[in-house]
């Protein structure tokens, strides 16, 4: 199921086995100056059209987990939407990340946008959806040291845009890793796939693989893996010295308002 998919077509015959949702990138990188200045304001719109889908994809998605726990898979109507909506999310992710440069469209099928999902309805564990919150923590916890990693150097990333006209090769790559973590950590929660979020640092290059996008398979070099070392540092970081500022104040408080 790719990003342009219709809801209105019928849905595919499930799949056996594990398969991971595919996060396909088909830009290299190339920005026009102007509109990684006005990214984010550019965004404001898409940011906000996303948080209201995202509100009622959570409703949907409890709906879909009391469905899945007796079908064992979700209805076709709530995977269709749920499939739907993270392919809006991830396209506005991915511009605010600086991976492309064309504004992701205000609709669910976007076929020529160059990022795009894939996301196969398959038969679920019972078991697994009942603890699908517990599972997910490790890689909850991953993908948000990330994204504050990412966000702790965003503006360094930003200027890099604006004056290179591209971010380089290793954050480019780095960044990608990332938004595929996010996709597939998100279609793990939403129960659109009983794979577990994987292949972080990559893929394993096949002997004579065909490359389909910059992202299948997507190939790390060295400095993107650091990179994604140091997302991971800088989110652990930055969230340690929240916590102990936050502690520290309210300790403080407490000693100054006792007699």
């Amino acid at each position: 199921m790719a990003a342009g998919w219709d809801p209105r077509t019928p849905m595919e015959p499930a799949y056996e086995g594990e398969w991971l949702p595919v996060f396909d990138l088909h830009a290299d990188g190339r920005q026009r100056r102007w509109t990684v200045l006005l990214r984010w304001l550019l965004l404001l719109p898409q940011f906000i059209v996303a948080a209201l889908l995202s509100f009622a994809a959570f409703f949907v998605t409890i709906a879909g987990w009391f469905a899945a726990l007796v079908l064992g898979r979700l209805p076709d109507s709530i995977y269709s939407f749920l499939a739907s909506v993270l392919a809006y999310r991830t396209r506005v992710g991915a511009s605010a990340l600086l991976l492309v440069d064309r504004y992701p469209p205000f609709s669910f099928a976007a076929p020529d946008y160059p990022v795009q999902i894939e996301v196969r309805p398959t038969e679920l564990n019972r078991l697994a959806v009942l603890f699908r919150l517990i599972l997910g923590i490790p890689a909850a916890i991953v993908i948000a040291l990330l994204q504050y990693g990412w966000a702790a150097i965003g503006w360094i990333l930003w200027l890099l845009g604006i004056i290179l006209g591209r971010l380089p090769a290793p954050v480019f790559k780095a960044t990608a890793a990332m938004a595929r973590y996010q996709l597939r950590t998100s279609a793990y929660f939403s129960l659109l796939t009983p794979a577990y979020p994987k292949h972080l640092f990559g893929d394993t290059p096949a002997p004579q693989e065909e490359a389909r996008s910059v992202t299948r398979p997507l190939l790390l070099d060295t400095g993107a893996k650091v990179l994604l070392v140091l997302f991971l540092i800088l989110g652990l970081a930055g969230h340690v010295t929240q916590n102990t500022l936050v502690t520290y104040d309210g300790d403080e408080s407490t000693t100054s308002s006792s007699p």
